[in-house]
């Protein structure tokens, strides 16, 4: 389809190698060096403007401006053959000549009239030429392709076309050179906006087959609509039991390859739900099963069929009626013809699509879409988020191509619905896209989703079914963190954790703006529950929602694959964050430390009011005893004091809040202090793939961490269990003592006034250190002698 100059060449890989050098591929990093932090940029955007507080509201006006020479090859006509023989047909290609750069179109064979409707597609800063020419030439088995007749444009000449201007109308040319023929094409000078970018083939990618071609264009994907199937199982009748003897029965319900199964009960009368996910348009079956069991095997009762497009939709709480099933038997002949036969058996269930939940991403921490399935219950649109996604830089090479290190990066981002991917650069280690995209925002407490892989299916296609994309970086934005109307624009660190450690793969530029549409209806988004109502009012349980996440992402995998070009099974699941929820060493250790983090202030206030209590300052404990009881006599005072503080307090934190979004923080992660051991348990598949003493070390590693907090658990179930025996009687003295101490404290109240046993509570507590005795003091010897639920356990 293509060749290109050898000069061109040699200064394409020359242009790599220096790229390579700059680039090496980065070892494990040291978390006190800069690059893993975020850093704020200033690209000139939209044709040369700065950005600032300003809007500027004009398409493609977060990107930089990139112009292209276009060139539309629409067809020919009476196209003549140059090989001597005026009886025969062409095998007409057209040859595009520009400098050094040669490039050619599809052929036919047999065909004075071919059309070819391709765009081409050259960056402005590469043209080393002032002359385009275009050659329509006879394909010819020998050596040599017959030239037929040929074009040349002026490149100064040429026109410029801005959209929202309409396409430029391609024209008939006489080829010259005496040919009879004529060629239908369309030259112009245009940039990124223009709608023939995405389709166009590019400067990089002519190198590329024609099977790989398509996996390198830039689409837009929309997920599709996933409903729950509620399978309310209710009984059986007059089943025709295989057995002479009483057995126990269960129903096994399928959608696709997802089987769910009921109780095993000797009386066929279950009341229990099966739920699964299927996505818009219906055109799987829901199977239901009954089965029996016959000693180590389940055999089969009757099945029913039901067609998911005639189950009923609902979006609210309503029941919707039950109905009887007739069952059938399936049985197979000798000639394998399947035989159906009705019986008189029938299972009573209640079906239907729950519209009224949100299906995939509220299973995850990670939400960038939270309304309901069905489209009435669709809230309005409270803003506008902008992407555009402008270049990475210093990406590290992912495999060898010419004894040299090379990466076919592109970029994927999801946010709602809505999927985006952008164009593959062809070996570039610091590739340019400049696209610009837009969603729609019904919730700001989302998050959007970016990130860069390295395409695999540009070559041999067809063999290439087992090769993934390997994956290079994530970005996550939450758009609450987010100011409206003010124009992010930052270089995010691409940071991956491999088995060996932390590595920053490169870094990619981001834009981003969030345009708030009505801050009123932003702002009473935050009075809104955040999910459905149907989750709070039939909630799912924690396995449900494991199922059903499975569910999601598979279908959501396998739908979005046979797109084109195809959102691979690898994107998807690294993209929806597959396997985040697998326990590892290291983030028990970031979530402990989060704990411990959050606790702090808590933590901090105990031991100031311990410090209080103990005198340690008199000054400061004198004091102290001053405001306390200043607040008892003017209880209202108190509380305006403490509401004063915490407006003082946040007026205060303004000035140091953060001006940046967030990112990946490998801190924050603990993949800077990483042990080879941890790292390698964490990346192990599931079920593991390790045996021997490795497997023995990380068990009795798993038990020693498993003790301590089965520990801290049962620590905390004991404390809870002696506050609920103070009533119960479960040693009737103490539960006595404690009554006739709440019957002395009542009368205490009543007679004394509450400001007076407060001082008295008050002034005991921090009373002087002289009048502390070391040992626990009598209540708390009461609490911990109460009785817990230990003496029960084995």
């Amino acid at each position: 389809m293509a060749r290109q100059n050898p000069n061109q060449n040699q200064n394409q890989n020359q242009n790599q190698t220096q790229n390579q050098n700059t680039n090496p591929i980065p070892n494990l990093r040291s978390p006190e060096i800069d690059e893993f932090n975020l850093r704020e940029t200033r690209p000139s955007l939209g044709g040369g403007r700065v950005p600032g507080n300003e809007r500027f509201g004009t398409a493609f006006d977060l990107v930089e401006q990139m112009h292209y020479l276009y060139i539309r090859l629409v067809k020919a006509r009476n196209l003549q053959p140059n090989r001597g023989n005026a009886n025969s047909l062409p095998d007409p290609f057209v040859e595009i000549k520009l400098g050094n750069f040669i490039a050619n179109t599809k052929h036919f064979e047999k065909n004075p009239n071919p059309i070819w409707n391709q765009v081409f597609a050259y960056p402005k800063d590469r043209i080393q030429s002032l002359t385009l020419e275009m050659t329509v030439r006879d394909k010819d088995n020998g050596e040599e392709d017959n030239a037929i007749g040929g074009l040349s444009f002026d490149i100064i000449e040429l026109p410029v076309r801005v959209p929202p201007d309409s396409p430029l109308a391609a024209q008939w040319y006489r080829l010259e050179n005496g040919s009879e023929g004529e060629l239908m094409v369309a030259v112009w000078m245009g940039t990124q906006a223009d709608e023939s970018f995405p389709d166009s083939w590019h400067l990089d990618s002519l190198s590329v087959d024609g099977d790989g071609i398509v996996n390198i264009r830039s689409k837009v994907y929309l997920s599709p609509r996933l409903w729950y199937v509620r399978v309310h199982v209710i009984e059986a009748q007059e089943l025709q039991s295989n057995s002479n003897r009483q057995t126990e029965v269960l129903v096994k319900g399928a959608v696709m390859n997802m089987v769910l199964r009921t109780r095993l009960l000797s009386r066929p009368v279950w009341n229990e739900d099966l739920m699964f996910v299927v996505a818009e348009p219906f055109d799987e079956q829901l199977v239901l099963t009954v089965e029996e069991k016959l000693g180590n095997k389940e055999d089969i009762v009757g099945k029913c069929l039901i067609p998911l497009h005639n189950v009923e939709k609902r979006m609210d709480t309503r029941v919707v009626s039950s109905k009887w099933y007739n069952l059938e038997k399936h049985t197979r002949d000798d000639n394998g013809e399947v035989n159906v036969v009705q019986l008189n058996s029938k299972i009573h269930i209640r079906v239907c699509l729950d519209g009224g939940y949100h299906v995939l991403d509220e299973l995850t921490q990670y939400s960038s879409d939270l309304r309901a399935t069905h489209r009435l219950l669709g809230s309005a649109s409270i803003g506008v988020l902008e992407l555009g996604i402008l270049n990475a830089n210093g990406l590290t090479p992912m495999k060898t191509r010419n004894g040299r290190g090379a990466v076919d990066a592109y970029c994927v981002a999801k946010y709602g619905q809505k999927w985006i991917r952008t164009r593959t650069v062809i070996d570039s280690l610091n590739p340019k896209w400049n696209e610009q995209y837009t969603w729609e925002v019904f919730d700001p407490c989302t998050v959007i989703t970016i990130v860069v892989f390295d395409n695999n299916h540009l070559q041999d296609v067809a063999n290439g079914g087992g090769t993934k994309d390997s994956r290079i970086g994530k970005v996550r934005i939450r758009l609450s963190t987010l100011e409206t109307d003010r124009i992010y624009t930052h270089s995010y660190p691409l940071i991956v954790l491999h088995p060996s450690g932390v590595k920053k793969m490169g870094e990619i530029q981001l834009v981003v703006r969030f345009t708030c549409v009505s801050l009123l209806n932003l702002m009473q988004m935050y009075t809104q529950p955040l999910l459905p109502n149907m989750h709070y009012i039939h909630p799912l349980s924690v396995f449900q929602q494991d199922s059903l996440r499975h569910q999601a992402t598979q279908i959501m995998a396998l739908r979005l694959n046979r797109a084109e070009p195809a959102l691979r099974r690898e994107v998807v699941e690294y993209m929806l964050d597959v396997g985040s929820s697998m326990w590892s060493v290291r983030k028990s250790k970031a979530n402990y430390c989060r704990l411990v983090d959050v606790l702090s202030s808590l933590i901090s206030f105990c031991k100031w009011l311990n410090d209080i209590c103990i005198w340690t300052r008199p000054v400061l404990t004198v004091l102290v005893h001053l405001l306390f009881l200043i607040a008892v006599y003017n209880p209202q005072l108190m509380m305006i004091s403490v509401l004063v503080y915490v407006i003082m307090f946040g007026a205060w934190s303004y000035r140091s809040r953060s001006r940046h979004p967030p990112h990946m923080d490998i801190k924050l992660s603990h993949a800077d202090r990483f042990n080879g051991d941890e790292l390698d348990e964490e990346f192990d598949g599931f079920p593991s793939s390790k045996n021997g003493d490795i497997l023995k070390m990380r068990y009795d590693r798993l038990r020693s961490v498993g003790s301590r907090i089965q520990t801290v658990i049962g620590d905390m179930a004991t404390q809870g269990e002696r506050i609920q025996n103070l009533t119960t009687w479960r040693d009737p003295r103490a539960t006595a003592m404690f009554l006739v101490f709440c019957f002395g404290l009542a009368v205490i109240l009543y007679v004394v006034p509450v400001r007076g046993v407060v001082i008295a509570i008050g002034l005991f507590v921090m009373r002087h250190p002289g009048l502390r005795n070391r040992l626990p003091s009598a209540p708390m010897n009461f609490f911990r002698r109460l009785p817990a639920r230990t003496d029960g356990l084995l």
